[in-house]
């Protein structure tokens, strides 16, 4: 009767210890999050690489100025990269002390989903940990003020 008992407790601590997060891996999740916004703030296109998967993809709802229909807008990598390198030049696009909150809403094993609250906007995102390195590689986002779509 013990051998099932400790077969399932042993069970139990395996999966708990392949899907259980370090602390440096929250440290890292949250990292990355900062350098996704960072990289605009300071007009940084490698701290924008180094943060997503060359196949990130950015989604968000857009309305269609004719015809009033909703549609999904998407961007990825090698653009955002670009945005980085010139959306804040003149650094008049965030205020001198840009909001950059970020909530890990979950991790497990080697993904994570994070909620970003910067000053216009939110960003979820999804986060995985490939070959020891934490990426970005889906962003789902909306400006606070829906109208603005």
């Amino acid at each position: 009767m013990k051998q099932p008992v400790v077969f399932f407790i042993y069970l139990f601590f395996l999966i708990l210890c392949v899907n259980a997060q370090t602390k440096q891996d929250s440290i890292s999740i949250k990292q990355v999050a900062l350098d996704y916004i960072e990289s605009q703030h300071h007009v940084k296109p490698e701290q924008f690489a180094r943060a997503v998967h060359p196949r990130m993809a950015k989604r968000t709802f857009w309305t269609d100025k004719y015809t009033q229909k909703e549609y999904l807008r998407e961007t990825f990598t090698d653009a955002m990269i670009l945005l980085a390198e010139t959306y804040n030049k003149n650094g008049d696009k965030f205020p001198n002390k840009p909001k950059k909150e970020v909530i890990i809403l979950d991790i497990f094993g080697k993904t994570a989903s994070v909620k970003l609250i910067a000053d216009d906007w939110i960003d979820y995102m999804h986060i995985v940990k490939l070959n020891g390195k934490w990426q970005i590689v889906n962003v789902l986002w909306q400006f606070n003020d829906a109208s603005k779509h």
